[in-house]
């Protein structure tokens, strides 16, 4: 099921023949969309003729994500940039954006590993106001599409494995490293709903035998690059957490997690230790 966007997300959408509503609802509706109805509305708003409106609707009924469909995601107050191919970002990581506000709220060197489309940095300079943005991601799609939303903000993004990606410069500078890093274990990606397995990379979902091989490389890197009291923030589940705390914990980094119940989100966020390099 998708995360629908807010209504403020979007403009109104200018007047349609009811007709043309009307079709675009009973498809989206036989193809199994729940909200059919709000999808229909978000699509009406979105195209430009009623021609585009089917070609949308043939899209979001042969289960493309809504978002890759609309074009763009609503994040953190934010529209996204999202294209076909590329993770689109979720509601509860907006959790994670919110976590790092508020423990570096003076943040000035920013970097957002694993940044698919950039939400996660976009977001954070938006919040933070100028400041040196970063991000950098495997996927040269993601790449492509995270410069979309990094470059309005004034930020950098590069492509390439983690902190190899990153310049050699921003080493011991960063105030919050922010990694949305893949955590679904290799068997359980097949369990995935089919907008993300068939329609999102894999590099974006899948986090090794029990999800956490990438957690781990960030935690064991993270020191190198950020500042003094510097922060790490990763997404994860409640039944990784403790892993995860562990994996922060055998870095060097003082740790603790962060849940919030309304949007099912786990975010652990470990600080650098002042020394610790």
């Amino acid at each position: 099921m998708p995360e629908l966007p807010p209504p403020s997300a979007h403009p109104s959408p200018a007047p349609v023949p009811p007709a043309v509503r009307a079709e675009a609802v009973t498809a989206l509706r036989a193809a199994g969309c729940v909200f059919a109805e709000d999808e229909a509305e978000l699509i009406l708003a979105t195209a430009g003729t009623p021609h585009e409106v089917t070609v949308l609707v043939e899209r979001r009924a042969a289960g493309l994500p809504l978002e890759q469909v609309l074009g763009w995601a609503a994040f953190h107050g934010l529209r996204i940039a999202v294209e076909p191919g590329v993770f689109v970002p979720r509601r509860r990581t907006e959790f994670l954006v919110d976590q790092a506000l508020a423990q570096a709220p003076d943040a000035s060197v920013v970097v957002d590993l694993c940044c698919g489309s950039g939400a996660v940095g976009t977001a954070l300079a938006t919040a933070l106001g100028p400041v040196e943005l970063h991000a950098a991601d495997i996927d040269p799609a993601a790449v492509r599409c995270a410069r979309r939303n990094v470059d309005a903000v004034g930020g950098r993004v590069h492509e390439g494995d983690l902190f190899e990606a990153l310049p050699a410069a921003l080493r011991g500078r960063v105030d919050i490293l922010a990694a949305n890093v893949p955590y679904v274990p290799t068997g359980e990606v097949a369990l995935l709903p089919s907008e993300a397995r068939d329609h999102e990379p894999p590099t974006a979902l899948d986090g090794g035998a029990d999800g956490l091989d990438v957690l781990r490389r960030v935690a064991a890197g993270a020191s190198d690059w950020l500042a003094p009291g510097g922060c790490l923030l990763v997404e994860t589940s409640a039944r990784q957490a403790p892993a995860a705390l562990a994996a922060f914990a055998a870095a060097g980094l003082a740790a603790r997690l962060a849940a919030s119940e309304e949007l099912y989100a786990h975010v652990v966020l470990g600080t650098r230790r002042q020394g610790a390099r």
